[in-house]
């Protein structure tokens, strides 16, 4: 008998989250990486810190990255950990970066989040344990998956052009000093 997945007895995550991605997850109490409240209170503006630190929601449409289109990859602001590349970024038309993959299973973490009258599961950062979102199984193929991110969790690094790629310089901007 077929048993439906959102209603069964079964963690929501194991139903949305693949098997590579269910030994990923992590308690904050097992965190690679541990900063003070305080220090995070210095380093992190108010909304890095409510959406990080207290599992807020930055408003749809307002977060820094929810447009950008630039080359690079998407750090967590608490610790620097890579989360994501931009190629595997889509316009979900949330209201928040939409990813339909990371870059390493093991830098996220899945837990069931009940917040809010409904059954989620929230995505976090696996080093530090920092909030970052949630997932959802509306993404594009090839993983049917939307990380649904909040920017302020994000610090996004553009990619640096390789020397061989860029431009040669003139001959007189290399000899002039």
């Amino acid at each position: 008998m077929f048993k439906n997945p959102l209603t069964s007895s079964k963690s929501l995550v194991s139903a949305i989250c693949p098997n590579r991605f269910v030994g990923s997850r992590r308690g904050k109490k097992t965190c690679k990486v541990v900063f003070s409240q305080k220090e995070l209170k210095e380093r992190l503006t108010p909304l890095q810190f409510h959406v990080t630190q207290e599992k807020g929601t930055e408003s749809a449409f307002a977060g820094e990255y929810t447009h950008n289109t630039a080359d690079g990859m998407y750090k967590c602001v608490v610790c620097g950990a890579v989360l994501f590349k931009s190629e595997k970024k889509f316009d979900s038309n949330s209201g928040w970066p939409s990813f339909y993959d990371v870059v390493n299973p093991e830098a996220i973490s899945f837990t069931d989040d009940f917040s809010y009258g409904m059954h989620r599961v929230e995505v976090g950062c696996s080093q530090c344990g920092a909030h970052l979102g949630h997932i959802f199984d509306d993404g594009p193929r090839p993983t049917g998956k939307r990380y649904c991110i909040n920017s302020a969790s994000l610090n996004f690094v553009p990619e640096v052009p390789d020397a061989a790629t860029e431009s040669p310089s003139t001959s007189s901007e290399k000899n002039e000093l």
